[in-house]
C-alpha cells in the first residue's frame, strides 16, 4: 500500500510539471503585458497554442533528415524527466534516487546537443547561427551551473535534491554569503539557458539576436508544438530548482499525510507565480544586450559561482 501511495505521489509530480510548464509561461506573458500597460494575451493562451499547432500540418525542408523529425520527440522526453526530477511540493519521492543536480546538467546538456544538431541538419545560414550561439552559451552556462552545485554539495554533502532541501530547510544552516553568490549564479544561467531577456529574445526573429528561435524556425505543425512545450518545461525546471533549493520552505517529506501535501501544493505554486512575476519585471526594465556581451554576462555567473566555492573552502580551513 505503501508503494502505491509513493507511485501515486511520483506520478502527481510528474504529470503536474508538463501541466504546469504552459501556465507559468501565459503567467509571464500576462505579467509583462500588465507592467507595459497593454491588456495582454489570455492566460490560458500557451495551451490554445499548443492546440492549434498540433492541428496544422507538419511541413518538412526537402534534405530534413530522420535526426530533424526524432530530435522534438526527444528534447521533449528529456526535459520533461528532467523537470519531474526537481522537487516541487515533496520530497523523498519514489524516484528521488535519481534526482541528483548532475544528472539534471546531463539531461539538458544532451538536450542541447540535439537542439543544436537539428539546427544545423537543414543547412539553413539561420539555424547554423543560432546552433553555433547556442553552443557558446551553454560552453559557459554549464561551467557556471557546476560551481553552484560543488557549492550546495560542499555544504550539504550530496548533490541529490532530498538531501540538499533537507539540509538547507534546517534552522542550523543560518544565512550564508556563499549561498547568495550561488543563487545569483544560477539565476544568470537560468536567464541565459531559457533564452530569456537581457540575453535572448523568444518573441523576436531578428537575424542578429535570435539564438532559440533560429534552431526551431523551420519547425512547424506538431514538432513546433513539442518544441514549444520542452521550452516551457525548461523554464519550470529552473524555477522549480531555484524555489526547492534556495527556498525549501513547505515541501511536505513523501512519508507525510494529504494536509502536508496541501500546504506543499499551495507553497509551490505561490514559488511560481512569485518567480514568474519576478522574471516579467525583470524582463520590462533590462533591454536585450548584444550577442557578444553575452560571454561578459555568463562569466560574471561563473566568477560568483567560483567565489561562492572559494568563500566555503576558506571558512573551512580557518
Amino acid at each position: 500500500m505503501a508503494m502505491i501511495a509513493s507511485l501515486a505521489v511520483q506520478a502527481i509530480q510528474i504529470l503536474l510539471v508538463l501541466i504546469l510548464a504552459p501556465g507559468l509561461t501565459g503567467l509571464v506573458r500576462k505579467a509583462k503585458a500588465r507592467l507595459f500597460r497593454r491588456q495582454g494575451p489570455p492566460l490560458f493562451q500557451p495551451y490554445r497554442d499548443l492546440l492549434r499547432m498540433l492541428r496544422k500540418e507538419v511541413v518538412l525542408a526537402e534534405n530534413a533528415s530522420w535526426l530533424f523529425r526524432t530530435t522534438p520527440y526527444l528534447i521533449l522526453a528529456v526535459t520533461w524527466v528532467a523537470a519531474s526530477l526537481v522537487p516541487t511540493f515533496a520530497t523523498a519521492l519514489l524516484f528521488s534516487g535519481a534526482a541528483d543536480l548532475l544528472v539534471i546538467i546531463a539531461l539538458l546538456g544532451s538536450a542541447r546537443f540535439f537542439l543544436a544538431l537539428a539546427g544545423m541538419d537543414v543547412g539553413t545560414s539561420f539555424g547554423g547561427i543560432g546552433s553555433s550561439r547556442e553552443v557558446m552559451i551553454g560552453s559557459l552556462a554549464e561551467p557556471a551551473m557546476l560551481m553552484v552545485v560543488f557549492t550546495l554539495a560542499l555544504i550539504a554533502g550530496s548533490t541529490q535534491f532530498s538531501t540538499i532541501t533537507s539540509v538547507l530547510a534546517s534552522e542550523g544552516i543560518g544565512l550564508r554569503p556563499s549561498l547568495g553568490l550561488g543563487l545569483a549564479a544560477l539565476i544568470m544561467v537560468a536567464i541565459a539557458e531559457n533564452s530569456r531577456i537581457p540575453v535572448d529574445n523568444p518573441a523576436t526573429h531578428l537575424e542578429l539576436t535570435m539564438v532559440h528561435e533560429a534552431m526551431v524556425l523551420e519547425y512547424s505543425g506538431r514538432h513546433l508544438a513539442v518544441l514549444e512545450l520542452a521550452a516551457w518545461l525548461k523554464l519550470l525546471l529552473y524555477v522549480s530548482l531555484i524555489g526547492s533549493v534556495f527556498f525549501p520552505w513547505g515541501l511536505a517529506p513523501a512519508s507525510t499525510g494529504f494536509a502536508a501535501m496541501s500546504v506543499g501544493a499551495g507553497a509551490y505554486f505561490a514559488k511560481l507565480v512569485l518567480g514568474g512575476f519576478l522574471l516579467a519585471m525583470l524582463e520590462t526594465t533590462v533591454a536585450k544586450m548584444r550577442v557578444f556581451r553575452v560571454p561578459d554576462f555568463l562569466g560574471a555567473g561563473l566568477m560568483l559561482g567560483l567565489l561562492a566555492t572559494l568563500l566555503l573552502f576558506l571558512a573551512r580551513s580557518l
